[in-house]
């Protein structure tokens, strides 16, 4: 296999298309639709967002220190474009895109109802960057969508509605290669 060097950039790809919602009241609830999210930690449950200082959401969210990750879909795909492309300087992004705030269970920030899966986070330090300052945040409560749930009691996030974002497109997740751990099973 050839390859070619090019210039450095983030390429790390597919990532969420994550509707990322924040606000203390109706009055300053907003959505941004970010890629650069994850996961940091796993005791205690932690992730991030990292945000642009010039956005909108960069200040509601460092002034409150809470946001909730929304799960973007298939049926999602139109809001969550449009929420990343458009300032809550200017719009009503929820009024816009016909999404309903509603509150979250252990944060001020609204989640969106239309989710299916809402991450409720608080955060617990901003680490500026450069472009971007990364919200570290923990996780304090995860609402998910009955029909997310698989017969195990386990979230099932091979959902075939659910997307992500790779490099310029949105794209629909749902096709299985194997089981983690595949590799190392033994035949019993």
């Amino acid at each position: 296999m050839r390859k070619i060097n090019k210039k450095p950039a983030p390429l790390i790809y597919p990532v969420p298309a994550a509707m990322v919602s924040c606000g203390s009241n109706p009055d300053e609830y907003n959505i941004i639709t970010i890629a650069w999210t994850g996961t940091i930690n796993s005791v205690p449950p932690m992730c991030y967002v990292s945000i642009r200082k010039d956005r909108h959401s960069h200040a509601i969210i460092e002034r409150n220190k809470e946001f909730v990750i929304n799960y973007s879909t298939k049926d999602l795909v139109r809001a969550a474009d449009f929420c990343g492309r458009r300032s809550g300087r200017d719009y009503n992004k929820f009024k816009e895109m016909n999404l309903t705030p509603e509150k979250g269970k252990e944060v001020s920030a609204p989640v969106i109802k239309e989710s299916p899966i809402n991450i409720e986070c608080k955060v617990t330090e901003i680490k500026e960057l450069g472009s971007h300052d990364m919200f570290l945040a923990e996780v304090v409560n995860i609402q998910v969508a009955e029909d997310y749930i698989d017969t195990n009691n386990t979230i099932n996030m091979q959902h075939n509605e659910l997307m992500a974002y790779s490099h310029g497109k949105y794209v629909q997740l749902g096709n299985i290669l194997e089981q983690a751990g595949f590799s190392i099973k033994t035949n019993q």
